[in-house]
């Protein structure tokens, strides 16, 4: 475990590379940095789809720089507590999902087991690839399977 640095509450960067800092909590940073990650989508699901999705890509883009200056500013690669990665991550698991506490809870069980359990490419990724994109790529990864574990259950339901 990596103690969250003074700097996440002086550098805005890492401020938000640390999740506006809720990947400070000492355990299970990911976790928080999910949980944190549900009042965002719960005013993003009021948007036309466009609009979301063009929120995960420009999050994206921002977390790559994020995660990467964060990582270097540290000398640490993917330090515990940065969870930029987790909120995108979550939130691509809920697209065009319709908003309910329930349906926020699954996206977010769902999300944290593959991003725990990394199965193939995503744990693949997340040794292979460096920088911000590396930190980004297997949350992203893990979404993906996310959402389409969800919309799954949703569609034969």
């Amino acid at each position: 475990m990596n103690r969250a640095p003074a700097s996440v509450w002086r550098r805005p960067t890492h401020f938000l590379a640390f999740g506006l800092g809720s990947g400070t909590v000492p355990w299970a940073p990911g976790t928080f940095g999910t949980l944190a990650a549900i009042p965002f989508y719960w005013l993003m699901s009021e948007l036309p789809l466009s609009w979301y999705m063009l929120i995960i890509l420009a999050t994206f883009i921002i977390g790559v720089w994020l995660c990467d200056v964060t990582s270097r500013d540290l000398g640490v690669h993917d330090h515990s507590g940065i969870v930029w990665d987790e909120f995108v991550g979550y939130w691509i698991t809920m697209a065009a999902v319709p908003f309910s506490w329930e349906a926020a809870l699954w996206g977010f069980v769902v999300f944290r087991v593959f991003d725990i359990f990394k199965p193939w490419p995503i744990r693949w990724a997340d040794r292979r690839v460096a920088g911000g994109f590396g930190i980004m790529i297997d949350d992203v990864l893990a979404g993906i399977y996310a959402w389409s574990t969800i919309h799954l259950w949703l569609w034969l339901h």
